[in-house]
């Protein structure tokens, strides 16, 4: 029998974008924009990608990384008001293993020259998964990556 075990965290990002509210909202909201920048490992294998953005409303991604684990993502969006915050639950697995179950809300504010996005998650990592801080790091990599995609050449598609 293996023992069971929960470990509680909060992890908050407040990140500052050069680009107009709507653009940095819309690329959560729109499965085309999000596929482009969510994620944290380019050299990662797609397996499933689904996004479907309201309240009530679900989202789906599995990958394999390189040695062959499948990391999987599943969120339920409870809250959505458009261009000001989102709320939702989600869980991640290795594998059929849960390593962690989440709250996540992200709040948007105009600013000038921009948009500021304050992420905020409560998560409960699961009977003895120890994360050494790599949820917080991979999150910081996707906000790079949306960085990149939010504020990159108008004149080209994203």
């Amino acid at each position: 029998m293996s023992i069971r075990s929960t470990d509680h965290t909060t992890i908050t990002i407040e990140r500052h974008f050069k680009a107009p509210l709507p653009k940095v909202f819309n690329a959560w909201a729109i499965p085309e924009q999000k596929r482009q920048w969510f994620g944290c490992h380019e050299d990662w294998k797609p397996l499933e990608f689904q996004l479907d953005f309201r309240a009530g409303g679900s989202e789906s991604s599995r990958v394999a990384s390189t040695e062959g684990v499948i990391h999987a993502y599943q969120a339920r969006y409870i809250d959505v008001v458009q261009n000001e915050r989102f709320i939702y639950a989600f869980d991640m697995m290795l594998d059929d293993f849960r390593i962690s179950v989440s709250l996540a809300t992200v709040n948007f504010a105009p600013e000038p020259g921009g948009t500021k996005m304050t992420f905020t998650e409560q998560v409960v990592f699961l009977d003895g998964y120890s994360d050494n801080g790599s949820r917080l790091m991979g999150t910081e990599i996707g906000f790079d990556n949306l960085r990149l995609y939010v504020e990159g050449d108008d004149t080209k598609p994203n």
